[in-house]
């Protein structure tokens, strides 16, 4: 028999060309999926519940794969930890869910974590792990600019050219910028994000807090649906994937 499973992931997107399996180079999704075949010598496929870019990395990515029911939640978990060494791979939890459950479609909300340091040193412990910017950021000027993208609005100016999203409409229920010592950590909550659209928000914030915009303008590059409008995209190294929320969460609330 065969049953599905879901899996909570993190890893270091530094060594991989995303999470999705490509035709050249090493994926998350790659990964796993080898490790899965190794464990049961048979293919399997993976479903994840946001498809992360080159560079960015998962403390809370989720997953679902379906595997033989002879193969206990705590057996998946420790023979995938231990077939996908030496790649930067962990699987942290494994639980049964209901076989019509699914990793993306079933979600009702994702969270990312940014985070910059803004020392003047180059990065050492935090290379390849956050943007390194060179000069102090206003994070109240950013909370403030912030709180202008909060709801529900048209991202155009806010998603990747690449984009395949159906509708640029989106609702965003968190961003929040929380300064902790020479690091800002800004927070994303919304049900789903558009591609890029993270990371080109920390790329617009970032210029307010350096003095480049005022407030204000933030509202403008929003208002114009327009890419050009609003500010560079921040580097995929300080991007972490932090959660996945379930109206069922089977790693609080496992099946019996």
């Amino acid at each position: 028999m065969i049953r599905r499973l879901a899996l909570r992931l993190e890893y270091d997107g530094a060594g991989f060309i995303g999470w999705q399996r490509q035709a050249t180079g090493v994926s998350v999704q790659g990964v796993i999926e080898q490790a899965a075949a190794r464990l049961t010598g048979t293919p399997v496929g993976c479903v994840a519940a946001g498809r992360t870019d080159s560079g960015v990395h998962a403390t809370g990515q989720v997953i679902h794969l379906d595997l033989p029911s002879r193969l206990s939640p705590a057996t998946v978990r420790d023979a995938l930890n231990f077939h996908v060494k030496p790649h930067p791979v962990a699987v942290i939890e494994a639980e049964v869910v209901p076989d019509d459950w699914s990793a993306r479609f079933s979600a009702i909300g994702r969270a990312y974590r940014y985070d910059l340091h803004t020392r003047r040193p180059r990065l050492v412990l935090d290379r390849g792990r956050a943007w390194h910017v060179e000069r102090k950021l206003d994070a109240a000027l950013m909370q403030e600019a912030a709180n202008l993208l909060l709801g529900r609005h048209d991202f155009t100016s806010f998603r990747a050219a690449s984009c395949q999203g159906k509708s640029p409409l989106r609702t965003l229920d968190r961003l929040e910028v929380v300064q902790d010592g020479q690091r800002l950590h800004i927070f994303a909550e919304a049900r789903s994000f558009l591609h890029h659209q993270v990371r080109n928000m920390v790329g617009t914030l970032k210029l307010v807090g350096e003095g480049s915009w005022p407030v204000a303008r933030v509202s403008e590059a929003l208002a114009a649906c327009h890419r050009a409008a609003a500010g560079p995209t921040a580097p995929p190294e300080g991007l972490y994937l932090t959660a996945v929320v379930y109206p069922y969460d089977p790693f609080t609330t496992p099946l019996k």
